[in-house]
Protein backbone atom coordinates (compact mmCIF):
# COMPACT_ATOMS: atom_id res chain seq x y z
CA UNK A 1 0.00 0.00 0.00
CA UNK A 2 2.82 2.39 0.88
CA UNK A 3 4.53 1.60 -2.43
CA UNK A 4 1.34 2.35 -4.37
CA UNK A 5 0.76 5.56 -2.41
CA UNK A 6 4.30 6.74 -3.05
CA UNK A 7 3.99 5.98 -6.76
CA UNK A 8 0.70 7.87 -6.93
CA UNK A 9 2.27 10.88 -5.19
CA UNK A 10 5.17 10.91 -7.66
CA UNK A 11 2.82 10.67 -10.64
CA UNK A 12 0.63 13.48 -9.32
CA UNK A 13 3.73 15.65 -9.14
CA UNK A 14 3.95 15.21 -12.92
CA UNK A 15 0.26 15.92 -13.51
CA UNK A 16 -0.72 12.25 -13.75
CA UNK A 17 -1.91 9.67 -11.23
CA UNK A 18 -2.20 5.97 -10.49
CA UNK A 19 -5.52 4.39 -11.40
CA UNK A 20 -6.32 1.15 -9.55
CA UNK A 21 -9.06 -0.76 -11.34
CA UNK A 22 -11.23 -3.31 -9.53
CA UNK A 23 -12.48 -6.57 -11.01
CA UNK A 24 -11.49 -9.42 -13.28
CA UNK A 25 -8.85 -8.23 -15.80
CA UNK A 26 -10.77 -9.49 -18.81
CA UNK A 27 -13.96 -7.67 -17.90
CA UNK A 28 -12.38 -4.47 -16.58
CA UNK A 29 -9.87 -3.97 -19.37
CA UNK A 30 -12.43 -4.52 -22.11
CA UNK A 31 -14.44 -1.60 -20.74
CA UNK A 32 -11.35 0.58 -20.27
CA UNK A 33 -10.12 0.01 -23.81
CA UNK A 34 -13.42 1.31 -25.13
CA UNK A 35 -13.91 4.15 -22.62
CA UNK A 36 -10.38 5.47 -22.93
CA UNK A 37 -10.01 4.63 -26.64
CA UNK A 38 -6.82 2.69 -25.90
CA UNK A 39 -4.47 2.11 -28.83
CA UNK A 40 -1.52 0.58 -27.00
CA UNK A 41 -0.99 -1.25 -23.71
CA UNK A 42 2.30 -2.12 -22.00
CA UNK A 43 3.20 -3.98 -18.85
CA UNK A 44 6.04 -5.53 -16.94
CA UNK A 45 6.36 -9.26 -17.63
CA UNK A 46 5.63 -11.58 -14.73
CA UNK A 47 7.09 -15.08 -14.51
CA UNK A 48 4.77 -16.54 -11.85
CA UNK A 49 2.53 -19.28 -13.33
CA UNK A 50 -0.86 -17.70 -12.62
CA UNK A 51 0.34 -14.35 -13.91
CA UNK A 52 1.69 -15.89 -17.12
CA UNK A 53 -1.71 -17.46 -17.84
CA UNK A 54 -3.52 -14.20 -17.02
CA UNK A 55 -1.21 -12.07 -19.13
CA UNK A 56 -1.42 -14.34 -22.16
CA UNK A 57 -5.22 -14.18 -21.99
CA UNK A 58 -5.17 -10.37 -21.74
CA UNK A 59 -2.71 -10.13 -24.63
CA UNK A 60 -4.96 -12.24 -26.86
CA UNK A 61 -8.01 -10.17 -25.93
CA UNK A 62 -6.17 -6.92 -26.59
CA UNK A 63 -4.96 -8.00 -29.99
CA UNK A 64 -8.48 -9.08 -30.95
CA UNK A 65 -9.65 -5.58 -30.01
CA UNK A 66 -6.94 -3.99 -32.12
CA UNK A 67 -4.92 -2.85 -29.10
CA UNK A 68 -1.15 -3.12 -29.60
CA UNK A 69 0.65 -4.87 -26.72
CA UNK A 70 4.29 -4.34 -25.80
CA UNK A 71 5.79 -5.97 -22.70
CA UNK A 72 9.08 -5.40 -20.91
CA UNK A 73 11.30 -7.27 -18.47
CA UNK A 74 13.02 -4.93 -16.05
CA UNK A 75 12.51 -6.55 -12.62
CA UNK A 76 15.41 -8.88 -13.42
CA UNK A 77 18.79 -8.29 -15.02
CA UNK A 78 18.11 -10.82 -17.74
CA UNK A 79 14.95 -12.25 -19.26
CA UNK A 80 14.71 -15.83 -17.88
CA UNK A 81 13.68 -17.21 -21.29
CA UNK A 82 16.86 -15.81 -22.83
CA UNK A 83 19.01 -17.58 -20.26
CA UNK A 84 17.18 -20.86 -20.83
CA UNK A 85 17.61 -20.49 -24.59
CA UNK A 86 21.32 -19.80 -24.15
CA UNK A 87 21.58 -22.95 -22.01
CA UNK A 88 20.12 -25.15 -24.76
CA UNK A 89 16.57 -25.12 -23.49
CA UNK A 90 17.01 -25.81 -19.77
CA UNK A 91 17.53 -23.62 -16.73
CA UNK A 92 21.00 -23.73 -15.11
CA UNK A 93 20.57 -25.46 -11.75
CA UNK A 94 23.81 -24.32 -10.10
CA UNK A 95 25.02 -20.78 -9.67
CA UNK A 96 28.36 -21.68 -11.28
CA UNK A 97 26.58 -22.91 -14.39
CA UNK A 98 24.29 -19.89 -14.32
CA UNK A 99 27.30 -17.56 -14.28
CA UNK A 100 28.91 -19.40 -17.18
CA UNK A 101 25.72 -18.94 -19.23
CA UNK A 102 25.27 -15.22 -18.58
CA UNK A 103 28.99 -14.68 -19.27
CA UNK A 104 28.10 -15.43 -22.90
CA UNK A 105 25.34 -12.81 -22.90
CA UNK A 106 25.42 -9.04 -23.14
CA UNK A 107 25.63 -7.01 -19.95
CA UNK A 108 22.30 -5.94 -18.44
CA UNK A 109 20.97 -2.79 -20.05
CA UNK A 110 21.21 0.43 -18.07
CA UNK A 111 18.00 1.73 -16.48
CA UNK A 112 16.24 4.73 -17.96
CA UNK A 113 15.96 7.92 -15.95
CA UNK A 114 12.57 8.61 -14.43
CA UNK A 115 10.56 11.27 -16.28
CA UNK A 116 10.87 14.76 -14.80
CA UNK A 117 7.88 16.24 -16.62
CA UNK A 118 5.00 15.41 -18.96
CA UNK A 119 3.87 17.17 -22.10
CA UNK A 120 0.76 19.26 -21.61
CA UNK A 121 -1.32 16.86 -23.72
CA UNK A 122 -0.43 14.00 -21.36
CA UNK A 123 -1.45 15.81 -18.18
CA UNK A 124 -4.76 14.89 -16.58
CA UNK A 125 -7.56 17.32 -16.00
CA UNK A 126 -8.49 18.62 -12.55
CA UNK A 127 -11.58 16.39 -12.50
CA UNK A 128 -9.56 13.29 -13.43
CA UNK A 129 -7.06 14.04 -10.67
CA UNK A 130 -9.74 14.58 -8.05
CA UNK A 131 -11.98 11.61 -8.96
CA UNK A 132 -11.73 9.02 -6.15
CA UNK A 133 -13.39 6.14 -8.01
CA UNK A 134 -10.13 4.40 -8.99
CA UNK A 135 -8.02 5.44 -6.01
CA UNK A 136 -5.62 3.13 -4.21
CA UNK A 137 -7.53 0.56 -2.09
CA UNK A 138 -7.79 1.13 1.63
CA UNK A 139 -6.50 -1.47 4.06
CA UNK A 140 -10.08 -2.22 5.03
CA UNK A 141 -10.97 -2.87 1.39
CA UNK A 142 -8.37 -5.66 1.20
CA UNK A 143 -9.40 -7.09 4.60
CA UNK A 144 -6.38 -5.89 6.58
CA UNK A 145 -7.04 -4.74 10.14
CA UNK A 146 -4.78 -1.74 10.62
CA UNK A 147 -4.69 -2.07 14.41
CA UNK A 148 -3.10 -5.52 14.02
CA UNK A 149 -0.16 -4.21 11.98
CA UNK A 150 3.26 -3.41 13.41
CA UNK A 151 4.87 -0.13 12.45
CA UNK A 152 7.41 -1.14 9.83
CA UNK A 153 11.09 -0.35 10.18
CA UNK A 154 11.19 -0.47 6.39
CA UNK A 155 8.44 1.71 4.88
CA UNK A 156 7.38 0.94 1.33
CA UNK A 157 7.80 3.10 -1.74
CA UNK A 158 10.38 4.37 -4.20
CA UNK A 159 11.20 7.43 -2.08
CA UNK A 160 12.27 5.26 0.86
CA UNK A 161 13.94 2.77 -1.51
CA UNK A 162 16.13 5.40 -3.15
CA UNK A 163 17.04 6.85 0.23
CA UNK A 164 18.25 3.45 1.45
CA UNK A 165 19.87 2.66 -1.91
CA UNK A 166 21.87 5.90 -1.95
CA UNK A 167 22.86 5.47 1.67
CA UNK A 168 24.05 1.86 1.40
CA UNK A 169 25.60 2.10 -2.06
CA UNK A 170 27.17 5.53 -1.79
CA UNK A 171 30.72 6.57 -2.64
CA UNK A 172 31.24 7.25 1.07
CA UNK A 173 30.26 3.64 1.80
CA UNK A 174 32.36 2.18 -1.02
CA UNK A 175 34.80 0.37 1.28
CA UNK A 176 31.93 -1.55 2.92
CA UNK A 177 30.41 -2.34 -0.50
CA UNK A 178 33.71 -3.62 -1.88
CA UNK A 179 34.51 -5.85 1.08
CA UNK A 180 30.94 -7.12 1.57
CA UNK A 181 30.76 -10.91 1.96
CA UNK A 182 27.28 -12.00 2.94
CA UNK A 183 28.17 -15.16 4.90
CA UNK A 184 30.35 -13.00 7.15
CA UNK A 185 27.52 -10.66 8.09
CA UNK A 186 25.68 -11.24 11.35
CA UNK A 187 22.29 -12.98 11.43
CA UNK A 188 21.50 -11.64 14.89
CA UNK A 189 22.86 -8.11 15.03
CA UNK A 190 20.46 -5.63 16.62
CA UNK A 191 20.41 -3.60 13.41
CA UNK A 192 20.59 -5.17 9.93
CA UNK A 193 24.11 -6.02 8.82
CA UNK A 194 23.09 -6.10 5.14
CA UNK A 195 21.47 -3.59 2.78
CA UNK A 196 17.79 -4.61 3.31
CA UNK A 197 17.11 -3.63 -0.28
CA UNK A 198 15.31 -6.92 -0.93
CA UNK A 199 11.78 -5.62 -0.14
CA UNK A 200 12.32 -2.72 -2.52
CA UNK A 201 13.65 -4.97 -5.27
CA UNK A 202 10.66 -7.26 -4.78
CA UNK A 203 8.11 -4.47 -5.15
CA UNK A 204 9.89 -2.72 -8.00
CA UNK A 205 10.71 0.34 -5.88
CA UNK A 206 14.36 0.07 -6.88
CA UNK A 207 15.67 -1.45 -10.08
CA UNK A 208 18.07 -4.42 -10.01
CA UNK A 209 19.73 -2.88 -13.06
CA UNK A 210 20.27 0.36 -11.22
CA UNK A 211 21.84 -1.63 -8.39
CA UNK A 212 23.97 -3.65 -10.81
CA UNK A 213 25.41 -0.56 -12.50
CA UNK A 214 25.93 1.29 -9.21
CA UNK A 215 28.00 -1.68 -8.01
CA UNK A 216 29.99 -1.64 -11.27
CA UNK A 217 30.76 2.00 -10.61
CA UNK A 218 31.85 1.37 -7.00
CA UNK A 219 33.87 -1.72 -7.93
CA UNK A 220 35.75 -0.11 -10.84
CA UNK A 221 39.44 0.41 -10.16
CA UNK A 222 39.42 -1.24 -6.74
CA UNK A 223 39.77 -4.71 -5.29
CA UNK A 224 36.40 -6.13 -4.29
CA UNK A 225 34.65 -9.32 -3.21
CA UNK A 226 33.27 -11.68 -5.85
CA UNK A 227 30.13 -13.76 -6.40
CA UNK A 228 28.62 -15.74 -4.82
CA UNK A 229 29.23 -13.79 -1.59
CA UNK A 230 29.51 -10.22 -2.91
CA UNK A 231 26.63 -7.77 -3.36
CA UNK A 232 26.87 -8.47 -7.08
CA UNK A 233 26.53 -12.13 -6.14
CA UNK A 234 23.30 -11.44 -4.27
CA UNK A 235 21.77 -10.09 -7.47
CA UNK A 236 22.91 -13.22 -9.30
CA UNK A 237 21.30 -15.50 -6.70
CA UNK A 238 18.08 -13.60 -7.29
CA UNK A 239 18.41 -14.08 -11.05
CA UNK A 240 19.27 -17.75 -10.59
CA UNK A 241 16.05 -18.48 -8.71
CA UNK A 242 13.92 -16.41 -11.08
CA UNK A 243 15.28 -18.38 -14.01
CA UNK A 244 14.80 -21.77 -12.33
CA UNK A 245 11.26 -20.90 -11.23
CA UNK A 246 10.20 -19.55 -14.62
CA UNK A 247 11.10 -22.78 -16.39
CA UNK A 248 10.23 -25.43 -13.76
CA UNK A 249 6.66 -26.76 -13.47
CA UNK A 250 5.18 -26.69 -9.95
CA UNK A 251 8.23 -24.89 -8.59
CA UNK A 252 6.53 -23.89 -5.33
CA UNK A 253 5.49 -27.41 -4.31
CA UNK A 254 7.12 -30.80 -3.86
CA UNK A 255 4.75 -32.98 -5.88
CA UNK A 256 5.30 -33.04 -9.64
CA UNK A 257 8.25 -30.69 -9.28
CA UNK A 258 11.05 -32.17 -11.41
CA UNK A 259 13.89 -30.49 -9.50
CA UNK A 260 12.59 -31.35 -6.02
CA UNK A 261 13.45 -34.42 -4.01
CA UNK A 262 10.35 -36.28 -2.79
CA UNK A 263 10.59 -36.53 1.00
CA UNK A 264 7.97 -38.08 3.32
CA UNK A 265 7.63 -35.11 5.67
CA UNK A 266 5.49 -35.40 8.81
CA UNK A 267 2.28 -33.44 9.23
CA UNK A 268 2.18 -32.18 12.80
CA UNK A 269 0.06 -29.06 13.21
CA UNK A 270 1.21 -28.54 16.80
CA UNK A 271 4.88 -28.44 15.83
CA UNK A 272 4.15 -26.15 12.90
CA UNK A 273 2.15 -23.80 15.13
CA UNK A 274 4.89 -23.74 17.79
CA UNK A 275 7.45 -22.79 15.14
CA UNK A 276 5.20 -20.18 13.54
CA UNK A 277 4.23 -18.60 16.86
CA UNK A 278 7.76 -18.58 18.37
CA UNK A 279 7.01 -21.28 20.96
CA UNK A 280 9.68 -23.88 20.21
CA UNK A 281 11.54 -23.40 23.49
CA UNK A 282 14.76 -22.58 21.65
CA UNK A 283 15.36 -18.84 22.26
CA UNK A 284 17.44 -18.29 19.10
CA UNK A 285 14.74 -19.80 16.88
CA UNK A 286 11.90 -18.04 18.72
CA UNK A 287 13.69 -14.68 18.60
CA UNK A 288 14.06 -14.99 14.83
CA UNK A 289 10.40 -15.87 14.36
CA UNK A 290 9.43 -12.96 16.60
CA UNK A 291 11.53 -10.55 14.56
CA UNK A 292 9.97 -11.94 11.40
CA UNK A 293 6.45 -11.26 12.65
CA UNK A 294 7.33 -7.85 14.09
CA UNK A 295 9.66 -6.40 11.44
CA UNK A 296 8.76 -8.41 8.33
CA UNK A 297 12.44 -9.06 7.66
CA UNK A 298 15.19 -11.33 9.00
CA UNK A 299 18.80 -11.89 7.92
CA UNK A 300 19.38 -14.63 5.34
CA UNK A 301 21.32 -16.79 7.83
CA UNK A 302 18.49 -16.39 10.31
CA UNK A 303 16.14 -17.63 7.57
CA UNK A 304 18.47 -20.56 7.07
CA UNK A 305 18.39 -21.39 10.77
CA UNK A 306 14.61 -21.44 11.16
CA UNK A 307 14.09 -23.19 7.81
CA UNK A 308 16.52 -25.96 8.68
CA UNK A 309 14.93 -26.27 12.13
CA UNK A 310 11.41 -26.68 10.70
CA UNK A 311 12.39 -29.20 8.05
CA UNK A 312 15.35 -31.59 8.01
CA UNK A 313 16.99 -30.33 11.19
CA UNK A 314 14.49 -30.81 13.99
CA UNK A 315 10.74 -30.81 13.31
CA UNK A 316 10.62 -32.73 10.01
CA UNK A 317 7.77 -30.63 8.61
CA UNK A 318 7.34 -29.85 4.92
CA UNK A 319 9.15 -26.88 3.45
CA UNK A 320 5.88 -25.96 1.74
CA UNK A 321 4.41 -25.06 5.15
CA UNK A 322 7.37 -22.84 5.98
CA UNK A 323 7.11 -21.25 2.56
CA UNK A 324 3.49 -20.31 3.31
CA UNK A 325 4.44 -18.62 6.59
CA UNK A 326 7.23 -16.64 4.94
CA UNK A 327 4.87 -15.68 2.12
CA UNK A 328 2.56 -14.15 4.70
CA UNK A 329 5.10 -12.43 6.94
CA UNK A 330 8.11 -11.38 4.85
CA UNK A 331 8.14 -7.91 3.33
CA UNK A 332 10.39 -9.27 0.59
CA UNK A 333 8.40 -12.47 0.03
CA UNK A 334 9.06 -13.30 -3.60
CA UNK A 335 7.49 -16.41 -5.11
CA UNK A 336 10.62 -17.56 -6.96
CA UNK A 337 13.15 -16.85 -4.21
CA UNK A 338 10.93 -18.06 -1.42
CA UNK A 339 10.31 -21.46 -3.00
CA UNK A 340 13.91 -21.84 -4.16
CA UNK A 341 15.42 -21.02 -0.79
CA UNK A 342 13.04 -23.34 1.07
CA UNK A 343 13.94 -26.21 -1.23
CA UNK A 344 17.61 -25.37 -0.71
CA UNK A 345 17.44 -25.26 3.08
CA UNK A 346 15.40 -28.43 3.33
CA UNK A 347 17.95 -30.17 1.06
CA UNK A 348 15.14 -30.84 -1.39
CA UNK A 349 16.82 -29.16 -4.36
CA UNK A 350 20.01 -27.29 -5.31
CA UNK A 351 21.73 -28.17 -2.00
CA UNK A 352 22.00 -31.81 -0.89
CA UNK A 353 24.55 -31.88 1.94
CA UNK A 354 21.83 -32.76 4.43
CA UNK A 355 24.32 -33.81 7.11
CA UNK A 356 25.28 -30.16 7.59
CA UNK A 357 22.75 -28.95 10.10
CA UNK A 358 22.31 -25.62 11.86
CA UNK A 359 22.36 -25.88 15.64
CA UNK A 360 19.50 -23.90 17.24
CA UNK A 361 21.89 -23.16 20.11
CA UNK A 362 25.50 -22.99 18.92
CA UNK A 363 25.01 -21.12 15.65
CA UNK A 364 23.64 -17.92 17.18
CA UNK A 365 26.33 -17.86 19.85
CA UNK A 366 29.05 -17.36 17.24
CA UNK A 367 28.07 -13.79 16.46
CA UNK A 368 26.13 -12.89 19.62
CA UNK A 369 27.55 -14.81 22.62
CA UNK A 370 25.79 -12.62 25.19
CA UNK A 371 22.39 -13.09 23.51
CA UNK A 372 21.54 -9.41 23.06
CA UNK A 373 19.38 -10.33 20.05
CA UNK A 374 17.38 -12.79 22.15
CA UNK A 375 16.97 -10.24 24.93
CA UNK A 376 15.60 -7.72 22.42
CA UNK A 377 12.99 -9.97 20.84
CA UNK A 378 12.21 -12.17 23.84
CA UNK A 379 12.27 -9.68 26.73
CA UNK A 380 10.89 -12.23 29.20
CA UNK A 381 14.28 -13.97 28.93
CA UNK A 382 16.29 -10.76 29.24
CA UNK A 383 17.45 -11.32 32.82
CA UNK A 384 18.99 -14.72 32.23
CA UNK A 385 22.80 -14.81 32.61
CA UNK A 386 24.80 -15.11 29.39
CA UNK A 387 25.61 -18.70 30.30
CA UNK A 388 21.96 -19.73 29.99
CA UNK A 389 20.43 -17.28 27.52
CA UNK A 390 20.56 -19.80 24.65
CA UNK A 391 19.63 -22.78 26.87
CA UNK A 392 17.49 -21.41 29.70
CA UNK A 393 16.14 -24.87 30.53
CA UNK A 394 19.60 -25.75 31.84
CA UNK A 395 19.54 -22.95 34.40
CA UNK A 396 18.92 -23.98 38.01
CA UNK A 397 15.41 -23.20 39.21
CA UNK A 398 16.74 -20.47 41.51
CA UNK A 399 18.35 -18.74 38.50
CA UNK A 400 15.11 -19.05 36.53
CA UNK A 401 13.11 -17.51 39.37
CA UNK A 402 15.65 -14.71 39.76
CA UNK A 403 15.28 -14.01 36.03
CA UNK A 404 11.51 -13.90 36.42
CA UNK A 405 10.96 -16.68 33.90
CA UNK A 406 10.42 -20.29 34.90
CA UNK A 407 10.89 -22.71 32.03
CA UNK A 408 7.81 -24.79 31.38
CA UNK A 409 5.69 -22.11 32.98
CA UNK A 410 6.66 -18.68 31.60
CA UNK A 411 8.52 -19.97 28.55
CA UNK A 412 8.19 -23.41 26.94
CA UNK A 413 10.61 -26.24 27.29
CA UNK A 414 12.41 -27.28 24.07
CA UNK A 415 9.95 -28.87 21.69
CA UNK A 416 12.52 -31.56 20.78
CA UNK A 417 15.94 -32.78 21.86
CA UNK A 418 18.07 -31.39 19.05
CA UNK A 419 20.98 -33.75 19.67
CA UNK A 420 18.71 -36.76 19.16
CA UNK A 421 16.23 -35.67 16.46
CA UNK A 422 18.83 -34.04 14.21
CA UNK A 423 20.67 -37.35 13.94
CA UNK A 424 17.41 -39.24 13.40
CA UNK A 425 16.46 -36.82 10.63
CA UNK A 426 19.83 -37.20 8.95
CA UNK A 427 19.05 -40.90 8.78
CA UNK A 428 15.67 -40.17 7.25
CA UNK A 429 17.27 -37.88 4.70
CA UNK A 430 19.79 -40.58 3.83
CA UNK A 431 16.92 -42.96 3.07
CA UNK A 432 15.17 -40.29 1.00
CA UNK A 433 18.40 -39.69 -0.95
CA UNK A 434 18.77 -43.37 -1.67
CA UNK A 435 15.16 -43.61 -2.80
CA UNK A 436 15.65 -40.62 -5.09
CA UNK A 437 19.00 -41.97 -6.34
CA UNK A 438 20.69 -38.61 -5.76
CA UNK A 439 24.40 -38.75 -6.44
CA UNK A 440 26.87 -37.70 -3.79
CA UNK A 441 27.22 -33.91 -4.03
CA UNK A 442 30.37 -32.33 -5.34
CA UNK A 443 32.21 -29.64 -3.46
CA UNK A 444 30.48 -26.38 -4.20
CA UNK A 445 32.13 -23.08 -4.98
CA UNK A 446 31.15 -21.44 -1.70
CA UNK A 447 32.67 -24.26 0.32
CA UNK A 448 35.91 -23.89 -1.65
CA UNK A 449 35.81 -20.17 -1.02
CA UNK A 450 35.84 -20.67 2.74
CA UNK A 451 38.69 -23.14 2.57
CA UNK A 452 40.82 -20.45 0.95
CA UNK A 453 40.08 -17.92 3.68
CA UNK A 454 42.38 -17.49 6.69
CA UNK A 455 41.13 -19.26 9.81
CA UNK A 456 40.27 -15.98 11.52
CA UNK A 457 37.62 -15.32 8.87
CA UNK A 458 36.19 -18.81 8.64
CA UNK A 459 32.70 -19.50 9.88
CA UNK A 460 30.86 -22.77 9.74
CA UNK A 461 27.77 -22.32 7.66
CA UNK A 462 25.59 -24.74 5.75
CA UNK A 463 26.49 -23.39 2.32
Amino acid sequence: MQSLQDLDTSLRGLGSRLFVLRGEPGEVLTKVWETWDVKMMTWEEDTEPDAVIRDEAVKEMAERKGVTVETFCSHTLYRPEDIVAKNKGTAPLTLVKFQSVIAMMEKPSKPLDAPQSLEEASRLSVSELSDTKDDIPTLKEVNVVESELHESKFPGGETEALKRFNEKLSTENAAWVRTFEKPLTSPNSLEPSTTVLSPYLKFGCVSPRMMYWRLVKLYTGAKHSQPPVSLHGQLLWREFYYCAAASTPNFSRMEDNPVCRQIPWDKDEDKLAAWTEARTGFPYIDAIMTQLRRDGWIHHLARHSVACFLTRGDLWQSWEKGQEVFEELLLDADWSLNAGNWMWLSASAFFHQYWKCYSPVAFGKKTDPSGEYIRKYLPHLAKFPDKFIYQPWEAPLAVQKAAGCVIGQDYPRPIVDHAIVSKENMGRMKVACAAGKVAAPKKNKLENYFKKEPKAKKRKIDE
